[in-house]
């Protein structure tokens, strides 16, 4: 069956960075597009990252534009998530998700807390 399991997150001083790593399994990984999304506390999801495999093109909001990198190795199914100049607005339970046919997000991770803070 599918499976994501995040990894790689923190506490980090503002100014810092991590970089998060999303395991996939039990399907094509290669294939299907993929995200990040962020839920801070006591608010809604918010897409960070995203990669179309089909075009191999990446998308960004503005809130994370030129400090997030998403990219994903195909030989190690890993998706990552380069973070840079983190700021503790980032702070925040990251999810990595894989998009299915009819571009809804059809499987999460468990989710891993990203806490930016001196």
């Amino acid at each position: 069956q599918v499976q994501l399991v995040e990894s790689g997150g923190g506490l980090v001083q503002p100014g810092g960075s991590l970089r998060l790593s999303c395991a996939a399994s039990g399907f094509t990984f290669s294939t299907y597009d993929m995200s990040w999304v962020r839920q801070a506390p006591g608010k809604g999801l918010e897409s960070v990252a995203l990669i179309v495999r089909r075009t191999g093109l990446t998308y960004y909001p503005d809130s994370v534009k030129g400090r997030f990198t998403i990219s994903a190795d195909n030989a190690k199914n890993t998706l990552y998530l380069e973070m840079s100049s983190l700021k503790p607005e980032d702070t925040a339970l990251y999810y990595c998700a894989k998009r299915g046919e009819a571009y809804e997000y059809d499987y999460w991770g468990q989710g891993t807390q990203v806490t930016v803070s001196s």
